[in-house]
């Protein structure tokens, strides 16, 4: 196990000595990994996307991420100036080949131009995309070395990682310098989790994602391997007493097949019942259903699940709150916030209740992340109406998740939510240990 422990007044320095050992490790045929990494995971201000840094190629560089719970693996811009003296084109009929069986896996000689990253003949592909955009198509699988993980836990360096090698304008759309999409996907042997876990049995296929609010200090995390999860200031183990639920497969769609579903039976504003067409709850022929999204800013409902909710909410709020025309035209639900009181959960508003599989199992959505204040007087409900034909009925995005710590338990096909970790009076943000 290699653990690399830094002081904090020397941030520039520790970026040299880090990278200038990993370049070492990355020489190596075989490293112990540890039983849990650390991935800081920032929010880019203009676009609400999730970042993460983890380092690749020879010379080993620090490559940013969008952060994508779908996506089947890795995927990197290996048009627009990739270089590495350690890269390797998967090829036919190879081990590695075999061991990514993603679903849509193709083998075979495309490439038309000079041989170079991401065009290689005799190769491995697989079909991957983005989200952002909606646009997935056949790429090349490659092998590079790849470094991973943050204080106080350990970094890793695996030297023959496999990822997706993408083309240029698949990244469109990303935050400003991300060039990859990180993939966290449950049904793909190479996504990020599923391929540490496969590289020494002591390293568990089970990850937790706690996302910071803030744009503009603090970072949240990605813990992944075993439990437990700690913040610190004080130390808690911020792995107890999550609400579990069945993850839900969709096996029907074919470009995203390693999402997360999750079967939601009920609504609940203020303790009642919002009527629901529950025939929407449901997945029937790829469409319907609960999907998770860290690629989707703000919880996307179905129209008509949308208006009774809308209504529902309406009807909780207090009297003496007043309902004003929006004024951005992305929510459809806003209020005056003069009346509103702060909370240690963020504004006192009725909470909403997501019911799973059971009516014991629900996760509670408090104001912190219900509502967002968009202007000094005015605070709008977060959630946002659009027609989701060919869409999950229900996308849980990144905002409901922030202060949120989710666990992904892949082995047992579960996925546990904790509720706002305010009511802990700590922060996704303490994942470091400073005393």
């Amino acid at each position: 196990m290699l653990t690399f422990k830094f002081s904090s007044s020397s941030n520039i320095y520790t970026f040299i000595l880090l990278f200038l050992v990993l370049n070492i490790i990355s020489q190596c045929s075989s490293i112990v990994l540890p039983t849990t990494l650390i991935l800081p995971v920032t929010k880019d201000s203009s676009t609400l996307q999730y970042i993460t840094v983890i380092g690749q190629r020879t010379p080993l560089i620090p490559v940013n991420f969008t952060v994508h719970l779908g996506s089947a693996s890795l995927l990197v811009d290996c048009e627009s100036g990739y270089n590495s003296s350690t890269y390797k084109p998967v090829l036919c009929e190879s081990k590695q080949c075999s061991f990514a069986k993603a679903e849509y896996n193709a083998c075979g000689s495309f490439c038309l131009s000079k041989p170079r990253p991401g065009c290689n003949n005799n190769t491995c592909h697989t079909l991957d995309g983005n989200p952002i955009i909606d646009t997935y198509t056949g790429a090349e699988l490659a092998e590079d070395v790849l470094a991973i993980g943050s204080k106080p836990a350990v970094l890793v360096s695996q030297p023959r990682f496999i990822f997706t090698c993408i083309e240029s304008f698949i990244m469109t759309h990303l935050a400003k310098g991300v060039t990859g999409i990180a993939g966290f996907g449950h049904n793909s042997t190479i996504s990020i989790p599923n391929q540490l876990a496969s590289l020494d049995s002591k390293f568990t296929n089970k990850f937790g994602i706690c996302l910071s609010s803030s744009t503009t200090r603090s970072s949240g995390v990605i813990f992944i391997g075993s439990t437990p999860y700690y913040v610190y200031n004080p130390m808690i183990d911020i792995s107890k007493n999550l609400v579990y639920t069945p993850l839900v497969k969709n096996t029907f769609t074919t470009s995203k097949f390693s999402e997360y579903h999750v079967k939601v039976s009920s609504i609940q504003i203020a303790g009642k019942n919002v009527p629901l067409n529950k025939t929407l709850l449901s997945i029937k022929k790829g469409l319907g259903g609960t999907r998770i999204s860290t690629t989707t800013a703000f919880t996307i409902l179905h129209t008509t699940i949308y208006d009774v909710v809308k209504t529902a909410f309406i009807n909780a709020l207090p009297k003496n709150v007043t309902i004003v025309e929006p004024p951005t035209k992305q929510f459809g639900l806003c209020f005056s916030s003069k009346n509103i009181r702060n909370t240690n959960v963020g504004p006192d508003v009725p909470v909403i209740d997501i019911v799973f599989h059971k009516k014991s199992a629900f996760w509670r959505i408090y104001g912190a992340n219900s509502v967002v204040q968009v202007n000094k007087d005015v605070m709008c409900l977060a959630f946002v109406g659009q027609d989701q034909t060919r869409a999950p009925s229900i996308e849980i995005g990144g905002y409901q998740l922030e202060e949120n710590l989710l666990i992904f338990d892949l082995p047992q096909k579960k996925i546990g939510f904790s509720s706002s970790l305010k009511l802990q009076q700590t922060s996704c943000s303490k994942y470091e240990k400073t005393s």
